[in-house]
């Protein structure tokens, strides 16, 4: 019966939702759902989704169904990742294949959240499901060969949560999972906006800012240009534009940077000696959209003195990961549960 199954890995993200079949990338979408509130039915998911968030009417609601990593509206879940996996173009049969999937999850889940993920996946078709913790993920899309008995540290910056491991053979030694990462700066940016500017802006617009001036420290090379913010004025009501540069953004991030900063030293003081030494030869790796981060890097060299490696295509490493723990199911099987 194995023709008639299809694997596939998900990284079910707070932010984007990214699907692997067959090696490649299939869907890369926003994890979001926009809902008729009258008959609760899905208009949309995805980019389309994204297109109505924050401009939407009473009968029309969007939705994240997932929130620090962890699902937090089981039925908005379980269609988006239906309506995700009919995005996949899987060669027609008689039969409608039987779905095997590897998700990925932040090392930080209780059971009860574990069990939501398995069941939403079960719900939406499959047959088998297995999950694979986020930074082990991270850190086999990376490239690191997980299981020699060399320390690794792991910093994965998603949307919902930061993960911060320390992995050795082919297991987490010690990790340190906290709340704080790219929703949290959105929200950063949004405060920023109202208190120095007077101005109110959108969950989308502070996502945009993040993306085009966000910098976690004033003095980085090659900064990028002054960036036009549109919003509303707190005072008169009227819709008005005004000018950010990075080196704001990167006062309103800072402390929940700082946060971050202070989980990885946590993290540093809780790992073994053995393993330290190998941290001081092999470094710091990032992953995550929150490592694109301009100077992120650099800030968290200056903390801890050691290596940073920014992984290439952060966004994708923890996917990548899952894809291939899929693909070497036997090698990986202790780290899949």
């Amino acid at each position: 019966m194995g023709i008639f199954t299809k694997e596939i890995a998900i990284d079910l993200g707070t932010a984007n939702t990214i699907i692997i079949y067959n090696d490649k990338v299939v869907v890369d979408e926003p994890s979001i759902v926009a809902m008729e509130r009258s008959s609760g039915k899905i208009i949309a998911v995805g980019k389309k989704a994204q297109m109505m968030h924050g401009k939407t009417h009473e009968n029309i609601k969007t939705i994240r169904p997932l929130r620090g990593g962890v699902i937090a509206d089981f039925h908005a879940a379980e269609h988006m990742i239906r309506e995700m996996i009919k995005m996949i173009e899987i060669r027609k049969t008689w039969f409608p294949p039987a779905l095997k999937m590897v998700i990925c999850i932040p090392s930080g889940i209780t059971e009860v959240e574990e069990r939501a993920v398995k069941d939403s996946a079960e719900q939406a078709g499959a047959k088998e499901v297995r999950l694979i913790h986020e930074p082990m993920a991270a850190a086999i899309g990376i490239g690191i060969d997980v299981l020699e008995p060399i320390g690794n540290m792991v910093i994965d910056i998603g949307g919902g949560t930061s993960e911060i491991a320390v992995i050795a053979l082919g297991g987490i030694v010690n990790n340190k999972s906290i709340r704080i990462a790219g929703d949290e700066f959105n929200a950063d940016i949004e405060e920023y906006m109202r208190k120095q500017h007077n101005i109110n802006i959108g969950e989308r617009t502070a996502e945009r800012i993040k993306i085009e001036v966000g910098a976690a420290m004033p003095d980085i090379d090659n900064p990028p240009p002054e960036y036009k913010v549109h919003g509303r004025d707190m005072l008169t009501g009227i819709p008005k534009e005004v000018i950010v540069n990075h080196a704001e953004i990167a006062h309103a991030l800072d402390k929940s940077i700082l946060k971050i900063e202070a989980a990885v030293l946590n993290a540093l003081e809780m790992t073994p000696p053995e393993l330290s030494a190998d941290i001081f030869e092999t470094g710091i790796y990032l992953a995550g959209g929150g490592s694109l981060l301009r100077g992120l890097d650099k800030r968290i060299h200056l903390r801890t003195k050691l290596k940073v490696h920014v992984a290439e295509d952060p966004l994708r490493a923890v996917a990548r990961g899952t894809g291939i723990a899929l693909k070497n199911f036997d090698k990986f099987t202790f780290l899949i549960k």
